[in-house]
């Protein structure tokens, strides 16, 4: 029988456990980096499945090992959410979900539960299959939503034995392969002045008229950025957005005497990251140098467990060349499986891409069902045959890989 054919049926005969499995990991709840309990759920599967090892990190990610081959696989899903907002919103529990016509409507249903039934049954499926011959892969189920790359840094420098040689990406994809994505810089802009009360404010030095101008000035360096100025022919083209403020004063009756602006600067591969603080910097007029402070933000919130791996929030951009053999033993799974040319793509948003091949190099590629367009609302989504069909692509991609090289 054709390895194709035995994947094909493999996956049908594990299509009703395959969906269970999808529905029971969104109905449990994982905001806010808490991966504890949906982690238990995942590695009770892997268990089933007779991984090899199935754990914890220091962090809380959940890793599921099989093999000790030379050459290390590793398939990245993080399984973290954002909230669920009003639930009202949503006409049905964001947890347990609905389905109609195929499609499971849930919390975490596209970003990125979606594609990890897939990626655990998918390894065990070519395990079985005897295609795992000279690799180590892992599943990886991990932190990402409120800082993305941290959880694949901490995992690769916390445990040297750990070096992945290429990894697979499970944000959704369309079912497509995609090879990469801007990048992103957050930074805050601090004005500083002097508080007086507001009978008298002509005493004072008002912090927030300070940064009228650079708020002004960050809204046309946007405008610049959409007509083209600073953009990729593949990736497109950079954004900056004001994404929070904050004002510090004495009173409802005083001068602000600091007023801060917080910044989302989404970057290309053409654009160092020297060049992108220098550029806000000259945002501000040489008079108020020394009374406007910009600062790169930095994140060291523990995990769940307690764990830190402190860092500076900035998130590299990468591209995968299309003639990368990872690239290419991607696009001839969807070819053999499926008997179709997909066209590759890039994310919109940013993935732990950003560390795997943004700051690590490590050859990366991304495929999930979904569709990144649902991510964060109320009607996220994913196609439920999506989800089981993906198990294919993962069960095949080793043996692809494989002949590729």
């Amino acid at each position: 029988m054709d390895i194709r054919t035995e994947i094909k049926q493999r996956v049908l005969e594990n299509k009703n456990e395959i969906i269970q499995f999808m529905r029971e990991i969104c109905a449990i709840p994982s905001m806010d980096s808490l991966i504890g309990p949906v982690g238990d759920r995942i590695q009770a599967e892997m268990i089933k499945l007779g991984y090899d090892e199935v754990r914890f990190d220091k962090m809380g990610n959940t890793l599921g090992r099989i093999g000790n081959g030379p050459k290390v696989l590793v398939y990245d899903s993080h399984i973290d959410t954002v909230g669920v907002g009003d639930k009202n919103e949503w006409g049905w529990d964001p947890f347990i979900g609905k389905v109609e016509d195929g499609v499971l409507y849930a919390r975490g249903a596209c970003d990125e539960k979606g594609s990890t039934p897939g990626m655990v049954y998918g390894l065990a499926i070519a395990r079985d299959l005897g295609l795992l011959e000279g690799y180590t892969v892992y599943y990886f189920g991990n932190m990402e939503e409120w800082c993305d790359g941290i959880a694949p840094n901490a995992f690769v420098e916390s445990d040297p034995k750990v070096k992945p040689d290429f990894v697979v990406i499970g944000e959704p994809t369309k079912m497509r392969v995609y090879r990469g994505h801007k990048g992103r810089i957050e930074l805050k802009i601090t004005a500083s002045g002097r508080s007086a009360h507001a009978a008298v404010h002509y005493i004072g030095d008002n912090a927030v008229y300070k940064m009228n101008s650079i708020i002004n000035l960050v809204r046309e360096l946007d405008r610049r950025f959409r007509f083209g100025m600073g953009g990729h022919p593949v990736l497109g083209n950079p954004s900056i957005a004001v994404t929070d403020v904050s004002a510090r004063t004495n009173s409802l009756n005083a001068v602000p005497n600091q007023f801060t602006i917080f910044i989302d600067r989404r970057i290309t591969i053409n654009e160092p990251h020297d060049d992108v603080i220098n550029q806000i910097k000259g945002l501000i007029p040489d008079y108020l140098q020394k009374e406007i402070l910009v600062e790169e933000l930095f994140y060291d919130t523990p995990s769940y467990t307690g764990f830190t791996f402190p860092l500076n929030k900035y998130f590299p951009s990468w591209l995968q060349e299309e003639s990368h053999p990872l690239v290419q033993a991607g696009q001839k799974c969807v070819q053999d499986l499926w008997g179709e040319t997909r066209p590759l793509g890039t994310w919109d948003f940013s993935t732990n891409g950003t560390y795997w091949a943004g700051k690590a190099g490590i050859p990366s590629i991304g495929f999930g069902p979904g569709d990144e367009i649902t991510a964060h609302t109320f009607i996220e989504n994913v196609s439920l045959d999506d989800v089981v069909n993906a198990t294919e692509f993962y069960a095949y991609l080793p043996k692809s890989l494989k002949e590729s090289l």
